[in-house]
């Protein structure tokens, strides 16, 4: 056997693998150290494991010759990082004392090697160096032409989001306040495009399935995510209908074959009191099964009066490994929303000005009414991952869900009383509302099947990816609608709005069919990678509102995508890539469903990561172009066309691991949408929402031994207020602050204790987020404070 030994230096895979000397030894195998390996071949793995974590590694060079390894970084034992390492490589390694050894996993043992997600790997750190989202093939990021930003679970345990929208607060290019402190959704912009905007979302690669234009569009709750990625620009080519700015890729949290527990208690304030427990282990002693359980019970009132918040999760998952090249996974998504939140706005001359009788509305102030509101939901996810490798080149998966969900809707608001809109202000303090009911059903499923193989081709190294995929989601249920009466905004009275029904839709069905095959490959030649892809899709759209006639649309669309990346020496990569977008939806004129937006975009960039390093930073800039949009006519449910939108920006990021005591996140985003075809007038305009610079920086500093403290600021630049350009949102700047005290520093029988106290908008800066138009602005989150008490066993 050959022993290979740490170097300070890079050195050649022979070097690695044939020479060396034993190092010294600093600490026990069985004490955490501090581990970051990028990813690599996994012979030059195992000899930076070796370095970091002082430990002398016994292997036959034949064993790993050919083969690669995730990154890993974290606190980690030897025993643990070989086991990360090493996962699904056949291998297994053992750590007697001083000395680790590194044999085939026996035939005869039936142990099988257990599978572990990237994402894992990458938990404990700011900087992702790998994505599969972006070409559903676990692909570096550096590698990719495209820009792709990631919230690690390090980040998401950090900042403790309420939501996916809160989540994305620090990341380039999204746009977070498209509603302000409303959390019923999750309404993310990307590039200045707000349409799909809670159907955005991937979770694990496939469709969420949520409908843009009815009630029951669904969220799945940042506890039970592992990472969170960001593909900016069209990818239609890999997940047909999409949004133009991009797509937030959700990644669950996967049963791990190493046992792990944690339970969290929370406590903020507007009443709010959280538990959540999550479990995850082997269930035999040959890397057989293993499982994942995870719960959260959420409730809390919010800074509107009378509106409160309440969730139920509940997400098992078991992983079964058939062979070393056979695997399934298991999921299951449970939650139950009782208290759906708030869902309305505030005028324009009440709120960002005094200009309506000298006063603002405070930010508690509440349109609807409490003898009536309500908003619940509930959502079931069911689903599994396959895979089967036949050899190290070729393998195929299954992903499928089903998902159903219902949703019961009573709501009073404030509503405009002409179109275009017109103030909704009938006398110096009352406004006028109405009212909106639905109760719908939702029930779709989703499949992907994919075929991935790997061939050398004269110089070149090609991962081919074909695919086929499927999703059909139907709503089906009854709108109302009603009058109410009027409300004194200055001095409300509640429980007896008058509210009279005064018709409706009954019944609503709104379905959707795609199918799409996709092809794509991506080519190593030399320090180059050229990626090439396209898909051609199959849509079929129904929607019938009533006893009208059901309105159809159905057709087919070619999408493309190409990209190069240049890889140098010295760790800069420049690309360049072109990508095309298609997005069918159920948007109708009252008559019949309106065409497809169809997008396209060019993209430059550029990304440095030194070798060897914790830093990630990237640059981009871009123009995208979208075709026959549409925008809601108020009060009504119909859209009307509104032309073509332009959007050229640029956005820059940085991720990095200072040291192991200093981490850093920061980004700028400068976006110009303008409406470049308008038959409303609103020509070379900027639309509503578009705030043209962001910017954010978050900081990560353990200043003492268990002491971690956090801060961030996040800076949003003016936005209109509505199409015609007549105002604006002023720009605003919010900061934000924790500390995390591990208890054990305190008390060793406290060991795996730790206690985050935080505060999102420190200063309680009275802000508003942005305004759909000058009856609906959106008041910011308030201060919030909360204390979290984690335990880890």
């Amino acid at each position: 056997m050959t022993r290979i030994s740490f170097r300070p230096a890079a050195v050649a895979l022979a070097v690695a693998l044939a020479c060396g000397t034993a190092p010294s030894f600093a600490q026990s195998a069985a004490t955490p150290v501090s581990i970051n390996i990028v990813a690599q071949p996994l012979a030059q793995a195992l000899n930076e494991l070796a370095r970091q974590a002082q430990l002398e590694l016994i292997v036959q060079p034949s064993l790993v010759a050919g083969k690669t390894a995730p990154a890993v970084s974290g606190s980690l034992t030897p025993q643990q990082a070989l086991n990360r390492l090493l996962a699904g490589s056949g291998l297994v390694a053992t750590v007697n004392g001083k000395t680790a050894v590194v044999n085939l996993v026996p035939a005869s043992s039936g142990q099988l090697p257990a599978v572990t997600v990237t994402a894992a790997m990458e938990n404990d750190s700011y900087v992702a160096t790998r994505s599969a989202s972006g070409f559903k093939t676990d692909t570096p990021i550096i590698e990719t032409p495209q820009s792709v930003s990631v919230v690690t679970r390090k980040q998401i345990e950090d900042q403790k989001p309420r939501s996916v929208t809160e989540a994305l607060a620090y990341t380039p290019g999204a746009f977070t306040g498209l509603v302000g402190s409303s959390n019923r959704y999750d309404y993310v912009a990307l590039r200045g495009f707000k349409d799909s905007s809670v159907d955005s979302a991937l979770l694990d690669g496939l469709r969420m399935l949520s409908d843009q234009g009815s009630y029951t569009s669904m969220q799945v709750d940042p506890y039970y995510l592992e990472r969170i990625d960001v593909i900016r620009g069209p990818a239609s080519v890999m997940y047909g209908r999409a949004s133009p700015g991009g797509l937030v890729a959700l990644t669950s949290k996967m049963p791990q074959f190493e046992a792990g527990r944690e339970v969290q208690f929370t406590l903020g304030n507007n009443d709010r009191r959280e538990a959540s427990v999550d479990l995850t282990g082997p269930l035999d002693e040959n890397g057989v099964m293993a499982f994942r359980l995870t719960a959260t019970a959420r409730k809390n009132d919010t800074q509107v009066n009378h509106v409160k918040e309440e969730r139920y999760v509940l997400a098992p998952s078991l992983a079964i490994n058939f062979s070393k090249n056979t695997h399934l996974l298991l999921q299951a998504y449970l939650q139950d929303d009782p208290e759906g939140s708030y869902h309305s706005g505030v005028p324009y001359d009440a709120s960002v000005t005094k200009d309506h009788n000298g006063r603002r509305l405070p930010r508690d102030f509440y349109d609807g009414d409490p003898s009536v509101d309500t908003y619940e939901r509930k959502q079931r996810f069911l689903g599994y991952q396959f895979s089967h490798a036949f050899d190290d080149n070729t393998t195929v998966r299954q992903n499928f869900r089903y998902v159903w969900a219902d949703a019961t809707l009573r709501q009073i608001h404030i509503a405009p009383l002409t179109y275009p809109p017109t103030p909704a202000w009938i006398s110096p303090t009352q406004l006028f509302r109405s009212y909106d009911g639905a109760s719908e059903s939702t029930r779709g499923f989703t499949i992907d099947n994919q075929f991935e193989k790997k061939l050398k081709i004269g110089t070149a190294n090609h991962t081919f990816l074909v695919g086929l995929d499927y999703q059909k989601r139907d709503v089906e249920g009854s709108w109302s609608w009603g009058s109410v009466s009027p409300i004194d905004a200055f001095n409300p009275v509640y429980g007896s709005p008058n509210l009279v029904v005064t018709g409706g839709y009954d019944p609503v069905d709104r379905t959707l069919e795609q199918t799409g095959f996709y092809a794509q490959d991506q080519i190593e030649l030399g320090q180059w990678r050229f990626t090439l892809g396209a898909r051609q899709d199959w849509a079929d759209m129904k929607m019938q509102r009533g006893l009208a006639d059901i309105a159809k649309w159905d057709g087919s669309k070619l999408t493309a995508r190409a990209g190069a990346v240049y890889l140098f020496e010295n760790g800069l990569a420049p690309y360049i890539s072109y990508s095309d977008g298609f997005n069918p939806s159920l948007r109708s004129d009252g008559n019949k469903i309106l065409e497809p937006a169809e997008s396209n975009q060019t993209e430059i960039g550029i990304r440095y990561q030194p070798s060897g390093s914790r830093t990630l930073l990237s640059a981009a800039i871009y123009n995208l172009t979208q075709d026959n949009i549409s925008i809601l006519l108020p009060t009504t449910f119909d859209y009307i066309p509104a032309g073509k939108t332009r959007s050229r920006g640029l956005e820059l990021e940085a991720h990095t691991q200072v040291s192991d005591n200093v981490s850093l996140l920061a980004s700028y985003t400068y976006n110009r949408t303008k409406f470049v075809e308008s038959p409303d007038g609103n020509l070379d305009n900027t639309p509503a929402q578009a705030p043209r610079n962001m910017a954010s920086i978050w900081g990560d500093w353990t200043f003492l031994p268990g002491y971690t403290w956090g801060a961030g600021l996040r800076y949003v630049g003016t936005s209109w207020v509505d199409n015609a350009n007549t105002v604006k949102v002023p720009s605003y700047t919010i900061a934000d602050m924790m500390l995390r005290i591990d208890l054990s520093k305190w008390n060793p029988s406290l060991k795996g204790t730790n206690l985050r106290l935080a505060a999102n908008n420190l200063f309680d800066k009275t802000y508003v987020a942005s305004c759909q138009d000058q009856n609906f602005c959106y008041w910011g989150d308030e201060r919030s404070l909360t204390a979290t008490l984690t335990y880890k066993w």
